[in-house]
């Protein structure tokens, strides 16, 4: 193999390659996930952010970080996939090529502390169950040192491709597709790094039912009343029947005394007396 550098390829004939690989991969049945940048912001969200401002505290790659974002911008990840302690990708340069990013478990010590520190931090414990983070809870996971994100030493990083940087600029636009990915699953963080975010809900469950009631858990009773239609206790209950067969209170009609009937000739001979 050369290691002079490849020859150019413009955007337009990546692209043209990066379809026709796209293409050949679903017609053998895989299933692909690209990553498709609008304008120029790769991230937009709080997580995603998040994650690419870590991303370039590795100083040591500073300088590789630049091509891999123009590379995630014009389309070249035409495959992105984050799985338990994984990351793995197609980008489209002179060629196609693979990237492999093994990325280390969090410790138990670790991920114990940030359960913790959630527990605290729960806003809404409905908001939880329907898949959302309040913002308390988001900044104790995506803290730089404390929170969920890979340190440097817990990373391992791999492309096919000809470049002896372990940083290339495949590897980096796929990085920066992580970002743009937790705009829309931060969830998959947390399958990044081979924890169960369910936990949060569990700790906050049980936080909850330690504390004597207050405000917040008022305003999360009517929450549920509103959201599950059902009442909870601070409303009279309304009394249901469901046996049909019910037992109903007597008439009072029946207890009245009634006059009794008399025949029309019986009724002539008291009028003749």
């Amino acid at each position: 193999m050369s290691w002079g550098y490849p020859p150019y390829v413009s955007v337009a004939e990546r692209r043209k390659k990066a379809a026709k690989k796209v293409a050949s991969l679903i017609k053998k049945g895989h299933y692909v996930k690209p990553v498709v940048i609008e304008g120029r912001t790769i991230a937009k969200t709080f997580w995603g952010k998040a994650w690419c401002k870590h991303l370039e505290s590795y100083s040591d790659y500073e300088n590789r970080l630049p091509r891999g974002r123009t590379y995630v911008r014009n389309g070249s990840v035409i495959d992105l996939k984050l799985n338990a302690g994984e990351i793995r990708a197609l980008v489209s340069g002179s060629s196609i090529y693979t990237v492999i990013i093994e990325i280390d478990p969090v410790s138990t010590q670790k991920w114990e502390i940030l359960v913790n520190e959630c527990a605290g931090k729960i806003d809404s414990l409905i908001e939880l169950l329907q898949g959302k983070f309040s913002k308390g809870v988001m900044e104790i996971i995506t803290h730089q040192e404390r929170g969920l994100f890979p340190d440097f030493e817990d990373i391992k990083l791999d492309c096919s491709c000809y470049d002896y940087a372990d940083m290339c600029k495949h590897v980096a636009a796929a990085l920066y597709g992580v970002g743009a990915h937790l705009d829309e699953h931060p969830e998959d963080l947390f399958t990044l790094r081979d924890v169960n975010h369910t936990d949060l809900i569990a700790k906050a469950s049980s936080s909850s039912l330690s504390k004597e009631p207050s405000d917040q858990d008022t305003r999360l009773t009517g929450d549920l009343s509103s959201l599950f239609g059902i009442d909870i206790e601070g409303e009279p209950p309304s009394i249901i029947y469901l046996d049909s067969k019910v037992k109903k209170e007597p008439s009072r009609k029946k207890n009245l005394i009634q006059p009794k009937k008399i025949s029309s000739k019986k009724a002539k001979i008291l009028i003749k007396k």
